[in-house]
């Protein structure tokens, strides 16, 4: 299985989530698809089923195995700002990224 790194303020996230929600089982996913200015994009999506071809990490992040090759040794983050939250992937496979980051090629 792929490394990938969870920042503490990913789980706090998730965990902050599933109270929310009630549900302990509720996981983020996050998938890598077509798209945005450079070629790739994220999506985050709260999910409460893990099909066999997923990969879990941290019993809080799902990863399907077509997502999974694109995130090898990626750090996956939770960031607060002025400006608002979101979730963030710092990917060292990524060779170049658009001006706004919400796209990557590889």
């Amino acid at each position: 299985m792929a490394t990938i790194h969870l920042t503490p303020a990913l789980t706090a996230r998730v965990q902050d989530q599933r109270t929310r929600d009630g549900n302990d089982r509720l996981m983020l996913r996050v998938i890598v698809d077509s798209g945005g200015c450079s070629g790739f994009q994220y999506k985050f999506l709260w999910d409460k089923t893990v099909s066999p071809d997923d990969a879990t990490y941290g019993d809080c992040v799902v990863i399907d195995d077509v997502s999974l090759p694109f995130l090898r040794d990626a750090t996956i983050d939770f960031v607060k700002t002025l400006m608002g939250s979101d979730f963030k992937v710092l990917n060292p496979n990524a060779t170049s990224g658009c001006g706004c980051g919400s796209s990557f090629a590889v």
